[in-house]
């Protein structure tokens, strides 16, 4: 799992974890009129077993063909897929034994659309059995299933309505409900909240991360909105030019100095008000968001600390935050205040002196 440059690898990372979906050197190449446009380059992606992971990245970064080669929709140029233990991209074959059993391993993974991708023709009920229609399943196991589903997401008492009747996240709860049909291990998302208001995107992700944990699902969701990786995410991975630049668990990347997604999720502005002054961006977890260590540092060292700016939210349940200071002296002046705050089990990200910050935690 790729990480900053230089960053250890994540203590989750162990022989014995489970990974429901891994792609291996993910290469995806469209060629249009004689001209090559690489979507994909090198991907290596790990999710483990019952986490949200979010891919977030800018318009062209490559997320959607990403997570469109996860379940083969797009056919990868190079690389594999592995999907709970099964290899997709050697079942993407030209013969019909290969294309039944590439639509057996699919109807294993749900997906939910941006647009929804509803039948206007059909009822909200009918939208949801479709695909246990083409699973062959009976009309009664269909309409049971259907009923069970629309309750989960909170549309039982829309099943005899059109989708047109229905505002958009209801439409995106049919969508949920109907990528849950199969009873799949895996739910993909690509952009489910960007074309729903604050409060409807409040509600959806709010009704993926309970579907993750009641019904046990690993959730790969692709977004450009920090606030989704924020509300959802147990891990993250930034994508920049079809490469995976950053990723881990929402908690490392946090303590990662130097993590453009840290710096994403939480922004901190404010420069030195002169050069014998340190910048110095404190991040707290957990307890330590609660703890008056800014004022106890200020007393033990009897220095003046100006804060140019502050954030705290709540990430995955945990309360974390982050604030800039301004300290008295240069970097080296500051040293032991610094290591006074990494006592504290603080993590401290000096801009400009991450490579000094990464050498004394070595020690």
């Amino acid at each position: 799992m790729p990480l900053c440059p230089g960053t250890p690898t994540p203590a989750h990372s162990t022989v014995t974890e489970t990974h429901v979906i891994t792609t291996t050197d993910l290469t995806k190449v469209y060629r249009s009129r004689g001209r090559e446009v690489t979507a994909l380059d090198g991907v290596d992606l790990h999710v483990r077993e019952g986490e949200v992971y979010g891919v977030i990245g800018q318009s062209g970064a490559g997320k959607s063909s990403l997570i469109r080669c996860v379940n083969l929709l797009e056919r990868p140029t190079s690389g594999t897929v592995t999907v709970a233990g099964q290899d997709l991209t050697a079942l993407a074959g030209r013969g019909p034994r290969a294309g039944r059993e590439l639509r057996q391993a699919r109807s294993r993974i749900g997906m939910v659309f941006q647009h929804f991708n509803l039948l206007s023709s059909r009822t909200v009920q009918d939208n949801v059995e479709l695909p246990l229609e083409i699973l062959g399943k009976s009309g009664a196991e269909r309409s049971r299933k259907a009923r069970e589903l629309l309750d989960l997401v909170g549309l039982a008492d829309k099943a005899k309505a059109y989708p047109a009747q229905l505002s958009g996240g209801q439409k995106q709860r049919v969508g949920i409900a109907r990528a849950l049909a199969g009873d799949p291990k895996v739910l993909l998302s690509d952009e489910a909240t960007s074309a729903l208001d604050p409060e409807t995107t409040r509600s959806i992700l709010a009704l993926l991360r309970d579907l993750n944990r009641q019904l046990g699902l690993t959730v790969l969701l692709i977004t450009h909105e920090m606030d989704v990786v924020k509300s959802v995410c147990d891990s993250a991975a930034l994508m920049e030019n079809g490469r995976i630049v950053e990723s881990g668990t929402v908690s490392e990347l946090l303590a990662t100095p130097g993590s453009e997604l840290a710096a994403a999720l939480f922004p901190l502005d404010g420069e030195a008000s002169g050069e014998d002054r340190t910048v110095v961006d404190v991040t707290f977890q957990g307890e330590s968001a609660t703890q008056p260590v800014i004022s106890q540092l200020a007393r033990t060292y009897n220095i003046d600390i100006s804060i140019l700016g502050a954030a705290i939210d709540t990430v995955g349940g945990l309360q974390v935050g982050r604030m800039r200071i301004e300290l008295p002296g240069r970097y080296e002046d500051n040293v032991v205040p610094i290591g006074f705050l990494r006592e504290q089990g603080l993590q401290i990200d000096v801009p400009g002196h991450e490579s000094a910050l990464a050498k004394e935690g070595a020690k």
